[in-house]
């Protein structure tokens, strides 16, 4: 019988493709529609009705179009982006935005990593925090307001459970609210490690500032300082989005540190559970490492320990 239906091409190719069409639904289709397939992390909620509509605003403003969502498993990512990305951190993301081009930095982890008011003014003017920043100003979005009615067809859209108290809530609160909140939820349901600095020292840290007191490092370290430092940590270094710099706290603990720890934390910023002199830290400093030289950091060292001394540069 078999010879008769290699004899008939077209009756061949039919029992061919419905032999093919069967082994597809067997090894493909079938198994998609299994538990196993779908995972979902432990520590993974829906979007809340704010992130929800802030994840909405993301992909409206094309964020997804200079960022990814995705750590790949290489030794290079993970070191400078953190844990690689699980499958089941995605569970309720429809459709995914892991996107294919890093104009911007990745954001899969970026969850948590600043505080709220870090986002508001970064959105607000990206080149206070980045200089050389080429990403759009995004202050515009708190002139706009939510349409609770809006989000919540959305939510129905999507099957994410909501109550008449989670509509409500979205009173008051605009683009820009709902995108930092959608910003600060990417990648919190898989638990941080502490990632490898972005740039490994070369050369041994000096316990003592060799720039201080040199007039010149001070007022270099000033310029450096208002480039880099001023948006979180005040004008008069008295705090803002960071802490004070000229108080006698430091890591939340009474008591100064010594120059040492201060170089480390301006050349590898903080990340929350870290440890410096037996005091943890909260996070939310980036590393700077990348961005100045060993010469520069003292420098603002230089400048930081002139004002609390009192001595002056100029």
């Amino acid at each position: 019988m078999a010879g008769e239906l290699y004899k008939k091409p077209i009756m061949f190719a039919i029992v061919s493709a419905v032999v093919i069409l069967i082994g597809t639904a067997v090894t493909m289709f079938i198994p998609m529609l299994t538990a196993q397939m779908h995972p979902k992390l432990e520590n993974l909620n829906p979007y809340t009705a704010l992130q929800l509509a802030g994840r909405d605003i993301y992909q409206r403003e094309g964020c997804n179009n200079c960022h990814t969502q995705t750590v790949r498993p290489l030794r290079t990512e993970v070191m400078r982006y953190g844990e690689y990305s699980k499958a089941g951190e995605f569970a309720y993301d429809r459709p995914f935005l892991w996107g294919s081009k890093r104009t911007g930095p990745d954001l899969a982890r970026i969850g948590k990593k600043y505080p709220d008011q870090w986002h508001y003014r970064h959105f607000d003017d990206p080149r206070k925090f980045f200089p050389q920043s080429n990403m759009p100003t995004y202050g515009w979005l708190k002139d706009y307001k939510l349409d609770p009615q809006d989000v919540q067809g959305h939510m129905d859209a999507l099957g994410f459970p909501y109550s008449s108290d989670d509509i409500s809530q979205l009173a008051g609160k605009n683009d820009l609210d709902a995108l930092v909140a959608y910003v600060q939820v990417i990648g919190t349901a898989v638990a941080k490690k502490r990632a490898a600095p972005a740039k490994a020292m070369t050369e041994p840290v000096d316990l003592v500032n060799p720039l201080a007191g040199d007039a010149a490092a001070i007022n270099a370290g000033e310029i450096i300082y208002e480039e880099n430092c001023l948006e979180c940590h005040g004008p008069e270094l008295k705090g803002d989005i960071g802490p004070s710099l000229v108080d006698n706290v430091y890591l939340y603990q009474p008591g100064d540190l010594a120059d040492d720890d201060y170089f480390e934390m301006i050349y590898n910023g903080t990340e929350e559970g870290q440890i410096e002199e037996g005091r943890t830290m909260k996070g939310g400093m980036p590393s700077l490492g990348d961005v100045l030289s060993k010469e520069e950091i003292w420098s603002v060292i230089a400048y930081i320990r002139s004002l609390q001394t009192g001595e002056e540069g100029k």
